[in-house]
């Protein structure tokens, strides 16, 4: 019997690769697929991707959100596709993308770009100097501009995806929500959020939890309770 879901990504915001290890370990068989970010790049976590992947036939998105000039990224892309990982994250930056995608070329990485993060709202785009107008609205264009460029796919609030899913350079690419939060869930941090079920409704493919899992006095059931809100 089928315990995991691929549309279940579990973030490991862990400080190392010894703790997300453990934690992988925990969870077993209900979880298949892991993200592990920049908090956890110098905490060994290239090489915890690499265990997961190779000795426990785990699926692997680094969220590392690459941001540099076109020929940074591309050779930073292509180095980082020997580790055979599912999905990659850039900066939605048409230019990043398009250099990401040549470095990704015949690696079958998926290039996910990040529209805009999670934990903003209208408030940090003033602060941080962005164009005035409706922050679904700016998403939705990003969107478009990254898939025209080549991404793969989108990390987007499921607040947005819905909206994304309907673009037309949308049509069977990928998109990926995190901001997750279970029925009952604290939200954290983040600002746009939606419960699994709602987000998938909305149009996303993964959803991706991360503190109401590892948190969690029972991580496993936690992971358990979320599919079945998928389900």
């Amino acid at each position: 019997m089928q315990t995991s879901d691929d549309r279940l990504i579990v973030a490991l915001d862990l400080p190392d690769a010894v703790r997300g290890l453990e934690m992988a370990e925990r969870l077993g068989e209900s979880v298949s697929f892991y993200k592990i970010g920049l908090g956890m790049l110098t905490g060994g976590g290239l090489a915890l991707a690499n265990e997961l992947r190779a000795e426990h036939g785990k699926r692997i998105f680094l969220d590392l959100k690459l941001f540099d000039i076109g020929a940074t990224v591309e050779a930073a892309v292509r180095g980082l596709a020997r580790f055979n990982i599912d999905f990659l994250t850039v900066h939605g930056d048409p230019n990043v993308v398009r250099a990401a995608a040549e470095g990704a070329a015949g690696s079958g990485v998926k290039i996910l770009a990040v529209t805009v993060l999670t934990s903003l709202d209208r408030a940090d785009l003033d602060a941080a100097l962005i164009r005035p107008g409706p922050l679904d609205e700016i998403v939705a264009e990003r969107a478009a501009r990254a898939l025209e460029a080549g991404a793969d796919g989108l990390i987007a609030s499921p607040r947005e995806a819905a909206r994304i899913r309907a673009l037309p350079q949308a049509q069977g690419r990928l998109i990926v929500t995190p901001g997750i939060r279970p029925a009952g869930a604290a939200s954290g941090d983040q600002k746009r959020i939606a419960t699994p079920a709602q987000a998938i409704e909305a149009g996303a493919d993964h959803i991706v939890v991360g503190r109401p899992i590892w948190q969690a006095a029972d991580p496993r059931e936690a992971a358990r309770q979320v599919l079945r809100e998928l389900r």
